[in-house]
C-alpha cells in the first residue's frame, strides 16, 4: 500500500502485524509497561493505524491508562482504510478501529476506561507539542531517504524536549546517518534485533 504517489509501502512485505508488534509493542509500550500504569504515547506517522489499534488491544488487556496522540499530515480516506482487516487480525472490535480514522481533528476520544485517542493532521515539523509530556514515542515515519525533512535533528530535538526524563522512542530505521542525528539531538541511542527481514532497529532513550 502507498501514498500520495510516494514509492515507500506502509508496511514490511514480511507482515504488518509482526512488524508492529516488534518494533512498537514489544521493544516500546512492552518494555516501558513493566514501569509504567499510566503511559503517554506520542505516534508520527500514523498511517494505516494499525499500532493504535494494537496498543489499544494491548491497553485493554494489561489494563494501562493509554493517552495516544497521532500526528499525521496525509490521513486515509475511507475507500483505503475500510478495506484493511486490521480488526479481525488484531481482535479489536471494528467500531474502535473506525473511530480511530473517523474522528474529528485534536478531539480527545474515551474508546475504553483504559484509552484516551486524539490526532492533529499536521506535519510534526510545524506542531506544538507539550513539553515534558510523553513517556513513549512511535517514529515511524515515512523512509528517511524519502523525507529527510521528518529525520532531522530540529525534528528530534522538539521531541526530546516533549518527552518526559526515563522515557524512550522506538523506529525501524538504524541507519546511521538517523542514529547520529538522534545523539545530536540529546538521545542515548541502542540498536536492538529487528523483525523478519530486518535486522536492527532502534530504541533511543533520553535520561
Amino acid at each position: 500500500m502507498k501514498l500520495k504517489g510516494i514509492e515507500e509501502s506502509f508496511h514490511s512485505t514480511h507482515g504488518a502485524l509482526a512488524e508492529s508488534n516488534h518494533i512498537f509493542i514489544n521493544a516500546g509500550l512492552n518494555y516501558l509497561s513493566n514501569n509504567y500504569q499510566n503511559i503517554n504515547i506520542l505516534e508520527i506517522g500514523f498511517g494505516t493505524g494499525l499500532n493504535a489499534l494494537l496498543t489499544y488491544a494491548q491497553a485493554e488487556a494489561q489494563k494501562i491508562n493509554i493517552f495516544y496522540h497521532a500526528i499525521e499530515p496525509y490521513p486515509l480516506n475511507k475507500e483505503i482504510y475500510s478495506q484493511l482487516n486490521y480488526p479481525q487480525m488484531t481482535g479489536v472490535e471494528e467500531k474502535i478501529f473506525q473511530m480511530l480514522h473517523d474522528g474529528y481533528e485534536n478531539e480527545e476520544y474515551c474508546l475504553s476506561k483504559n484509552f484516551v485517542f486524539c490526532k492533529s493532521f499536521i506535519e510534526i515539523q510545524t506542531a506544538t507539542l507539550k513539553s515534558n509530556f510523553y513517556n513513549l514515542v512511535y517514529f515511524d515515519a515515512f523512509n528517511p531517504n524519502l523525507e529527510p525533512e521528518i529525520w532531522c535533528e530540529s525534528v528530534f530535538k522538539k521531541i526530546y524536549d516533549a518527552m518526559t526524563p526515563e522515557s524512550i522512542l522506538v523506529t525501524y530505521s538504524s541507519k546511521g546517518s538517523v542514529r547520529r542525528t538522534m545523539k545530536n539531538a540529546g538521545f542515548e541511542v541502542e540498536k536492538i534485533p529487528g523483525p523478519k527481514g530486518k535486522r536492527e532497529i532502534c530504541r533511543v532513550y533520553k535520561s
